[in-house]
């Protein structure tokens, strides 16, 4: 199972991104696409596709960001400073994410990271003066000092602990009523994947853990995140939640998790929707 937000068919050029001219070549090209958005939400087709749009239907005072190539053609998706700052995780983009297949979320969530970078960085972290546009939008430079600037990334993991052929899953307060998931938590500095696994485990639930192994990623945009899936196996499974990170959290069997992924009713809880890498961790554990 591919984890959702994952397969892009677009070729990303990086070496066109460094070459003035020939994006001045791709902006000029009349087949060009331009991801439709309604703030940073994506407008889904009647197909179940994202929406573009034409070159002549970009606002003129647009910056346009190049996404990649699709059989060489351009697509692309506009910026523009001082817009409005969008809802961060509105209804509507969880609604679209639902009916949208992995590659075509993976196009607009790397639209959406870019927008929220540019959003998040005007201005220089070494100097504090205005920075601008380069590299065909995937970077900044500060004309002050000279200091570029690049998209980050930062990396969570979240994973599920085994522990007598049960895995342990949580809830946050946000949820929807019955929804839990595996737990996550971002990486630290100086610290490695599984380090990091283990102290949110720790942290959040209390428990230890041994033996963790990576399982898949995803990209997350909300707004810039790199999920990383894991499993661990408990020492025990007495837990001691940490209230302010969850809400509940419980051991649940295969037959549980199975029910939960088949939507049962019956279920003891709501599984995470298919795009989430929650999802994808439950899905390869009950086909172990």
């Amino acid at each position: 199972m591919r984890p959702g937000l994952t397969g892009s068919p677009l070729d990303r050029a990086d070496k066109l991104r460094g070459d003035p001219e020939a994006f001045a070549a791709l902006l000029g090209d009349v087949r060009a696409r331009v991801l439709d958005l309604t703030s940073l939400d994506p407008v889904v087709t009647a197909e179940g596709m994202i929406g573009w749009k034409s070159l002549a239907e970009a606002h003129d005072q647009a910056e346009l960001i190049l996404l990649g190539l699709d059989g060489g053609v351009p697509h692309l998706v506009e910026w523009r400073m001082g817009q409005p700052d969008p809802i961060p995780r509105s209804p509507a983009v969880f609604r679209a994410l639902a009916t949208l297949s992995p590659d075509q979320a993976q196009i607009y969530a790397s639209a959406r990271s870019l927008l929220e970078y540019h959003r998040r960085h005007g201005f220089c972290a070494n100097c504090g003066a205005v920075t601008r546009i380069f590299r065909a939008g995937w970077g900044r430079r500060c004309d002050a000092c000279g200091t570029e600037h690049f998209p980050r990334v930062d990396p969570v993991v979240i994973m599920l602990a085994e522990h007598d052929d049960r895995v342990l899953i949580g809830r946050s307060a946000g949820y929807p009523p019955g929804r839990y998931s595996a737990l996550a938590g971002f990486v630290e500095p100086a610290e490695s994947i599984e380090e990091a696994v283990a102290r949110e485990l720790h942290e959040e639930a209390g428990i230890r853990v041994s033996d963790v192994r990576y399982v898949a990623s995803q990209p997350w945009p909300f707004a810039h995140s790199l999920m990383m899936g894991c499993m661990a196996a408990a020492a025990d499974d007495a837990l001691t939640i940490d209230a302010t990170e969850l809400e509940d959290a419980i051991w649940v069997s295969r037959d549980a998790v199975r029910a939960a992924m088949a939507g049962d009713p019956d279920a003891p809880f709501l599984a995470p929707p298919p795009y989430a890498i929650a999802h994808t961790l439950f899905a390869r554990w009950i086909d172990e």
